[in-house]
């Protein structure tokens, strides 16, 4: 019984050390500025490209994971998608629906 609380109380000090760990901000704006050639800067993007300043964070994060698994075709997304760990997909994501329009 008492192992099965030390197990338990082990978990939860590593699961909230896991939910508290951010991603620099610094490091999160530079991997969305490779955006900028196709996107523009911050996400928005000339006429007849899309734009991602202000999306939806789950829409682009679901985006991005189709590209990289070959489930969405793209010209060159699914190379550049397969770039980023999934953790960096959903921080640039984050970044792009929080830019103004």
């Amino acid at each position: 019984m008492k192992i099965q609380y030390a197990l338990a109380g082990a978990a939860l000090v590593a699961l909230s050390g896991l939910a508290q760990a951010q991603v620099d901000p610094a490091h999160v704006r530079s991997w969305a500025a490779s955006c900028a050639a196709c996107h523009g800067t911050d996400g928005r993007a000339q006429p007849g490209m899309e734009s991602l300043a202000g999306a939806n964070k789950d829409d682009l994060v679901k985006k991005m994971l189709d590209f990289k698994a070959g489930r969405k075709p793209a010209t060159l997304m699914h190379q550049l998608s397969k770039g980023y760990s999934d953790e960096q997909i959903v921080a640039i994501a984050g970044y792009f629906a929080a830019q103004k329009k």
